[in-house]
């Protein structure tokens, strides 16, 4: 368990902030061994490897939608307009760009665009190959190359943001049933998920960029761990995926260790929600005029 051994001085003198609210892999999966394995216990015998497989599977299905393992980058996009993926990224949140502000400006996909390998032919449009009879491809296809050189969209005035900083002016009911990701000052981004690649459109070159994605919370022993508010989650995902395994587990236990590990996981969300009276209230004084304190 994850008690208090160091003085308030050593803390506060020390390097590692706020570890108090995490419980290491290794931990979890000690305390699962004591109280879930032996004899007269849910699990009669298992190897201490195998369970240490199904936590980190159960660390890695509940980072996704549970934990929500959301990491950020900040980088400047270059000349080129392509940044490589972060190593341990499983899926985007959102990408922003930041003006002179500090204000984030959100950047929508683009979901017509992309990359492809691009085959040279010759003069008769026929393939070309190499000595080793493999095609010759091109090193930017002609797709990349005309969205790069995208600087801005013609259709939208400078001051005009989907989301952010709304300016219409004259535009008003002009651009009804209009593509979002075309109506927009913000610029875009499509992302290459075979060369790991995210391309940007040509207006954010120089523009500093924010990588908000989501990892899946595997690493080394001290990067692998478990918010004390999942712990409980943890522990029936554990049980759960051990026991579904085996062939020779009863159906009635199987069922039973399904709905405690969904009952477990959704008091995790709600616990790790963070929903606040006061923030609550805040947001929906904005919604609605309606809403009196």
């Amino acid at each position: 368990m994850g008690l208090i051994n160091q003085t308030q001085q050593a803390y506060y003198e020390g390097s590692d902030f706020g570890g108090y609210q995490f419980i290491t892999l290794k931990d979890i999966v000690n305390n699962f061994m004591i109280s879930y394995v032996g004899e007269d216990k849910i699990i009669s015998k298992i190897k201490r490897n195998n369970v240490s497989f199904f936590a980190q599977r159960a660390l890695q299905e509940l980072s996704y939608d549970t934990f929500r393992s959301e990491k950020s980058q900040e980088i400047d996009v270059p000349p080129t307009l392509t940044v490589m993926l972060p190593q341990d990224y499983v899926n985007y949140v959102k990408f922003t760009w930041l003006d002179s502000s500090g204000v984030e400006h959100t950047i929508y996909p683009a979901i017509k665009s992309s990359n492809p390998d691009a085959i040279l032919q010759d003069s008769n449009y026929n393939y070309t190959f190499d000595s080793d009879g493999n095609l010759v491809k091109a090193n930017l296809s002609e797709t990349w190359t005309k969205y790069k050189d995208q600087n801005t969209n013609t259709d939208v005035v400078n001051d005009f943001y989907l989301e952010d900083n709304r300016s219409f002016q004259t535009l008003n009911g002009q651009r009804y049933g209009s593509d979002p990701q075309h109506m927009n000052s913000n610029g875009s981004f499509y992302i290459d998920p075979i060369k790991s690649k995210i391309h940007f459109s040509g207006s954010l070159v120089d523009k500093t960029i924010t990588l908000k994605y989501i990892s899946d919370s595997l690493g080394t022993d001290a990067e692998m761990k478990v918010h004390k508010l999942a712990e409980e989650a943890m522990y029936k995902c554990i049980a759960y995926y051990i026991l579904s395994t085996r062939s020779n587990t009863p159906e009635y236990l199987v069922m039973r260790m399904k709905k405690e590990k969904f009952a477990a996981v959704r008091n995790a969300k709600l616990r790790l929600s963070n929903i606040k009276l006061e923030e609550l209230t805040q947001t929906m004084r904005g919604k609605s005029k309606q809403i009196k304190h």
